[in-house]
C-alpha cells in the first residue's frame, strides 16, 4: 500500500465525492479539504438562468477555490495528510460547459493569472468517481438542495461527458476511475471499504474499478 501525501476525490455533483472524502480523510486522520458550494451567492441564480449569470459564479468558484488551496503549500512542509474533494483543474471543466464563447477567453486569462501565481499543490492521487445520468439524479434528489431542483438532464449528461473526456487525458498524477452505479458506498460500508482499498494499493498510471458486493 503506497502511502499518499495528498488525494483529492472528484466526480460529477451528486456522485457522492464529498462523503467518501469525508470518510477517508477520518480514517487516514487526514487535514480535509472540502468544497465550498453553499457559499457561492449566485449558484441558485445560476440554476434557475445559467446564461446570464455563469461567469458571475464560476469567478466566484474560482477565487474561493485558489484561496482555499494556497495554504495547502504550507502544510505539506509538516507531512500531514491531506484529502480534498476537488482538483482545481475542475474550474476550468465547468467553464467550458457553461460559459459563452465571449466570456471564455475572460475565464480563461484570470484562471491562468491566478493558477500561475499560487502555484498550486498538486495531489499526488486523484479518485475520479463516475455514475450514470439515472443515478446521479436519484442521488442529487436524496440530499435535497433546493436550488439542485432544477438541474436539467442534460446539464448532467454533458458534464459527465466533459469530464470523462478530461479524465481519459489525464496525466498528471496517478488515477483510478472508479463507477460507483452498482454500490451504494454512503450507506454500505463494504462498498466504501471496497473503494477505499483499492484506491490506497493503487501503484501509478490509470487504474479502472467498478466494485460489486453481495445482494
Amino acid at each position: 500500500m503506497k502511502d499518499f501525501h495528498y488525494i483529492a476525490i472528484e466526480g460529477v455533483l451528486g456522485v457522492g465525492k464529498t462523503t467518501f472524502a469525508r470518510k477517508l480523510g477520518e480514517e487516514l486522520q487526514a487535514k480535509v479539504i472540502l468544497e465550498q458550494v453553499d457559499n457561492n451567492p449566485f449558484l441558485e441564480k445560476f440554476y434557475k438562468d445559467m446564461e446570464n449569470h455563469a461567469l458571475r459564479t464560476q469567478l466566484t468558484f474560482l477565487l474561493n477555490r485558489v484561496k482555499q488551496m494556497e495554504p495547502l503549500k504550507q502544510m505539506e512542509l509538516f507531512q500531514q495528510k491531506i484529502v480534498s474533494d476537488y482538483i482545481i483543474e475542475k474550474d476550468r471543466i465547468f467553464a467550458y460547459i457553461t460559459l459563452g464563447e465571449n466570456e471564455l477567453p475572460i475565464y480563461e486569462k484570470i484562471y491562468g493569472a491566478l493558477v500561475k501565481e499560487n502555484d498550486l499543490l498538486r495531489p499526488d492521487l486523484v479518485v475520479y468517481l463516475q455514475a450514470s445520468i439515472d443515478i446521479l439524479q436519484d442521488r442529487i434528489k436524496k440530499r435535497g438542495r433546493v436550488f439542485e431542483k432544477g438541474i436539467s438532464k442534460d446539464y448532467l449528461y454533458n458534464l459527465t461527458q466533459a469530464y470523462n473526456y478530461y479524465f481519459t487525458n489525464f496525466t498528471t498524477s496517478p488515477l483510478a476511475i472508479v463507477n460507483t452505479d452498482g454500490v451504494d458506498f454512503v450507506t454500505d460500508k463494504k462498498a466504501y471499504e471496497l473503494i477505499k482499498n483499492f484506491i490506497l494499493n493503487v501503484k501509478g498510471g490509470v487504474n479502472y474499478y467498478t466494485p460489486r458486493t453481495e445482494k
